[in-house]
């Protein structure tokens, strides 16, 4: 329930990891606690099929973590509400107006945890096969390719980075680049140029993901030629950028070139009382993890920031 006049005392945007950490914390320390999520709770966690990076779990389906942290959640008193964010409006005497689909929600303090979604390369079968031979984690899942083909397409440093270690158990590693020069750290393109398992297509697109019940091949084309061709493949791993949902902030609410919203490790932006957690903010590491330890932060750095507390350590 909201607090006095209807004013929640912290509302979330985003019910990833980041976000559902933030309500425990939240509601944890008594304040009144509202999750608005838009889509599947547990973002991007909740379309994954296993995990075993994630401490105390040697493994566990995406969908299996979701649902226990939102239930710890709503366990403490966090509310959960399925309604899209439309806009934030920084309303004068400090409370914050969340405006969303399901109507609008006021709030002392705000946790942005929208997270961000990996670009996609916008090809027929992509999405029918996401999670069943497309991934957008090799850290993730990339154990899951143990003996297998698989093509990363990209040219910046996450493609490297992640085709690297993909070799620790891929049979092959295919890096695919629509341009025949990459973006990547000379380093990391030497690296890759001089690994056994690693070769290159450049100068391509992927037309088409195909494959019935699993990731079978993709259809290349060349850029200058028209070309297309078919190339075997058990794993497609698109690192073509991330999209931070971040469009529904007011300017005030300082962005970064990419769109991801200005806040150091202690989670606050430059608005008093908002703050952003996990994959929205920028970070050398986009991990569940990560993307908890926010949510705790956030949570405590929004509850001191409420009771007027200057000190942030525990």
């Amino acid at each position: 329930m909201a607090g006095d006049g209807g004013i929640f005392d912290v509302v979330i945007v985003g019910a990833g990891p980041a976000g559902l950490t933030a309500a425990l914390y939240a509601a944890r320390a008594r304040l009144t606690v509202l999750v608005l999520e838009k889509g599947l709770p547990g973002g991007q966690i909740a379309t994954t099929n296993e995990i075993e990076n994630y401490p105390g779990y040697r493994s566990i389906a995406g969908p299996d973590l979701a649902a226990r942290m939102q239930e710890q959640a709503e366990a403490q008193g966090a509310r959960l509400e399925m309604a899209e964010v439309a806009g934030l409006s920084l309303d004068a005497g400090g409370i914050k107006t969340v405006r969303t689909t399901a109507g609008d929600y006021r709030a002392r303090a705000v946790v942005i945890a929208s997270g961000s979604e990996p670009r996609r390369l916008g090809v027929p079968g992509e999405e029918r096969l996401r999670g069943r031979g497309v991934s957008y984690c090799a850290t993730c899942d990339g154990a899951f390719f143990q003996d297998k083909e698989v093509i990363v397409v990209g040219g910046g440093d996450s493609a490297f980075q992640e085709g690297l270690f993909l070799t620790r158990y891929a049979r092959r590693v295919t890096i695919v680049h629509r341009r025949d020069t990459f973006r990547a750290q000379p380093v990391l393109v030497e690296k890759m140029r001089a690994h056994p398992k690693v070769s290159f297509v450049t100068g391509a697109v992927v037309e088409e993901v195909l494959g019935d019940e699993r990731v079978e091949a993709v259809r290349l084309r060349h850029v200058k030629t028209g070309e297309t061709w078919e190339m075997r493949a058990e794993g497609v791993f698109p690192y073509i950028g991330h999209v931070p949902n971040s469009a529904f902030l007011p300017d005030e609410i300082e962005r970064d070139e990419q769109g991801r919203v200005v806040a150091g490790e202690d989670t606050r932006t430059g608005v008093p009382g908002v703050f952003a957690a996990g994959d929205i903010r920028p970070k050398m590491l986009r991990q569940i993890t990560t993307a908890v330890a926010d949510g705790s932060t956030a949570a405590m750095a929004a509850e001191h920031y409420l009771t007027g507390t200057t000190s942030l350590s525990y």
